[in-house]
């Protein structure tokens, strides 16, 4: 891995215009679950399975018991940053890294200073009426009991993509532009399997397109630089 490291160390020295496109194993080392590990939440046994229960039409349909996994599962409760959403945060703040795209919704890498970050995916620290379009915090939703309702009378939806939604088209968009635009692009923490997020990569037309992961990826052939190893350990060298 010291070659790897060292040659990661000298794309990341020689560019300045750097985008980090991540996935749930960015955070695991913060304790937050990934889903499809052998320890990952679709791995678990619930009443329903949980892709079921993360879908727009399950939260339609039986509200209260989407509710109950999602406050027990999906929000993060006392997590920190850990090294790579800091060493990520540093190397924005040092004019290296223009954009963190993010599949994650749990606000880790605002937590830790990044400032562009795009999210695939929304965040559970955002929670809107359904009806009066009101906003409320995630303490709210998670201090509130059975399906949270708006003083208005409509109901509260995290502002998260379900299953069967479709993405934020701004947001797309200014990640597909982010990651075309790049100079160097470095993946981590993602299996590359979900789909239309792992596309981003196609998008890259550089010349230092790094994966970093502990097991192989999809994307692996396209890579000119694989790093296998754990995420915070691996940018922690930067």
């Amino acid at each position: 891995m010291n070659d790897a490291i060292k040659t990661l160390k000298s794309w990341v020295e020689s560019s300045d215009n750097i985008v980090f496109f991540g996935g749930a194993g960015v955070s695991t080392e913060s304790g937050i679950p990934d889903f499809r590990s052998v320890d990952g939440l679709y791995h678990q046994t619930y009443k329903y399975p949980p892709e079921t229960i993360l879908s727009h039409t399950f939260f339609l349909r039986h509200t209260a018991d989407f509710y109950d996994f999602y406050r027990d599962k999906m929000l993060p409760k006392g997590v920190q940053p850990n090294t790579a959403h800091l060493t990520l945060a540093r190397l924005e703040d040092a004019g290296k890294l223009r954009a963190v795209v993010t599949q994650n919704i749990d606000g880790l890498h605002q937590a830790a200073g990044s400032k562009n970050v795009l999210e695939l995916h929304g965040s559970t620290h955002r929670n809107f009426c359904m009806r009066c379009h009101r906003f409320y915090s995630a303490e709210y939703i998670e201090n509130s009991s059975g399906v949270p309702t708006c003083e208005c009378g409509g109901t509260i939806k995290p502002d998260v993509v379900l299953y069967e939604e479709p993405l934020n088209q701004r947001i797309w968009q200014a990640s597909v532009s982010a990651i075309a635009n790049a100079d160097m692009l470095i993946v981590g923490g993602t299996s590359l399997t979900v789909y239309p997020a792992a596309g981003l990569v196609d998008a890259y037309c550089g010349k230092k397109l790094v994966l970093i992961n502990r097991d192989a990826t999809a994307m692996d052939s396209c890579a000119d630089l694989i790093i296998r190893g754990s995420i915070g350990e691996v940018l922690g060298h930067l």
